[in-house]
């Protein structure tokens, strides 16, 4: 299981009113100050975070709380990750930025020749991206000058970004609906698999992509995690690979959310013994440095054509140099802890602990794989109410799903037992409150 001797052990502490005296005032700043549609202020709610550590996260007002969130699952190996954030400290005397596509950097070409021991096998040939959504795009591009073909398919429900590009491929009707004018691209929506066994579903797919003929690409979320912690049939990605390979459409996973060790395997694709064609990664790469990336099978990723000095597709700040650190050095702690493992036994012991809420009348269902699971609500009100109280209690919450109505469930990998049973105790705390 690893050296644990740096993660934190301790529990929620709220030491006075939730939201407190300076998280209204921080409150009061944002609203006169930030674009309104940006972040959502109640009496009731958000909190403004000071720091955090391990499993914890302690806000202005001195309130320590238990973070079952991960921070939109980027620590993984834990808040404040001392290896870590020695890392990116070292890089910053050295070197703090390069020059994106001109002149490399070392940090740059070590992260990319690891990253291979790590992916599924055979994706060794990586564009690096800052955020998930340049990830996506980055992907999409590839399937299109791999292919020659304009057009995607992706799933109902499905999240990967909201640029304009990953937008097109985005499964969630408030987000797309805004802009759809602006959207290119005539992307098929296919049905994502949670209430029907593989083999129709399967089936299903199959005839809605066959009868097409301009499909670059599927990209699919092996776990959808914006739309509610969704788990699809088994065996439905390993036959939607046969059908990609049949049909000569490449196969994008969108592994931003899932990958590093979330699902109790590095990236969720394992789960089936299914290599897509391209990969996208981010969130917990970098522990909270921003940096993704999408890598693909050689024959895919050559595609583009060999620079000249001008690439066809680059940014600024792809592969920063504190960013491949901290990337470098993530990985290796992942490793160190047996974060990995420890999130497949821990997943475990977590799913068995939420199926006993399913007593509750507001309780619709439990899903989830590793230290990623959805607790499906009566309605939006009730998952609101779940999360809003588990703030009061000491408990960090997010609410996902298609209609809200999701109390979603990914704390850091380095969480210990005593914080796990701490976490789920509240849980249900907040959930008989709402009944």
């Amino acid at each position: 299981m690893g050296d644990r001797r740096n993660v934190s052990e301790e529990l929620e502490e709220i030491r006075g009113p939730i939201p407190g005296p300076q998280t209204e005032k921080l409150a009061q700043m944002l609203r006169a100050h930030e674009s309104r549609n940006v972040t959502y202020l109640s009496p009731e709610f958000p909190v403004f975070w000071e720091s955090a550590d391990g499993s914890t996260v302690t806000d202005v007002d001195g309130n320590r709380y238990l973070d079952f969130t991960s921070a939109f699952g980027v620590a993984n190996a834990g808040h404040s990750n001392p290896n870590v954030a020695k890392a990116i400290a070292k890089q910053t005397t050295r070197l703090m930025h390069g020059m994106g596509d001109v002149h490399p950097t070392e940090a740059r070409a070590k992260l990319l020749e690891r990253l291979p021991d790590i992916l599924p096998l055979g994706l060794t040939k990586t564009f690096l991206a800052t955020t998930g959504a340049e990830a996506v795009e980055a992907a999409l591009k590839t399937a299109v000058i791999a292919t020659g073909k304009s057009a995607f398919a992706a799933f109902e429900g499905g999240y990967h970004g909201l640029s304009i590009g990953a937008l097109a491929v985005c499964g969630i009707e408030r987000f797309r609906k805004p802009f759809e004018a602006a959207i290119a691209g005539d992307t098929l929506f296919l049905e994502y698999p949670q209430a029907i066994a593989s083999e129709p579903a399967i089936a299903r797919t199959r005839a809605a992509l066959a009868a097409r003929n301009d499909i670059a690409a599927v990209i699919v979320e092996p776990i959808q995690s914006r739309g509610g912690c969704v788990v699809p049939a088994a065996g439905y990605l390993a036959g939607l690979h046969a059908v990609c390979k049949e049909l000569g459409i490449l196969l994008i996973f969108d592994e931003i959310y899932t990958g590093f060790g979330r699902t109790g395997a590095w990236f969720a694709a394992e789960h089936e013994a299914v290599v897509p064609d391209i990969i996208c990664i981010g969130k917990a790469f970098g522990s909270g440095f921003p940096i993704s990336a999408a890598a693909a099978r050689p024959e895919v990723m050559d595609a583009w054509p060999l620079s000249t000095g001008e690439a066809l597709h680059t940014s600024t700040y792809l592969g920063n140099p504190m960013g491949c650190a901290a990337a470098l050095v993530t990985i290796a702690e992942i490793e160190r802890l047996g974060l990995v493992e420890r999130a497949r036994r821990l997943g475990l012991m977590l799913g068995s602990r939420l199926e006993a809420f399913v007593r509750y009348r507001n309780v619709a269902e439990i899903r989830g794989r590793g230290l990623m699971w959805g607790v499906q609500m009566r309605d939006a009100a009730t998952a609101d109410a779940v999360v809003k109280s588990a703030l009061a209690l000491g408990l960090i919450l997010l609410q996902s799903g298609t209609r809200g109505d999701v109390v979603s469930i990914a704390p850091p990998l380095v969480i210990t037992q005593s914080q796990l049973h701490r976490a789920t105790e509240i849980l249900g705390n907040a959930i008989a409150a709402a009944e």
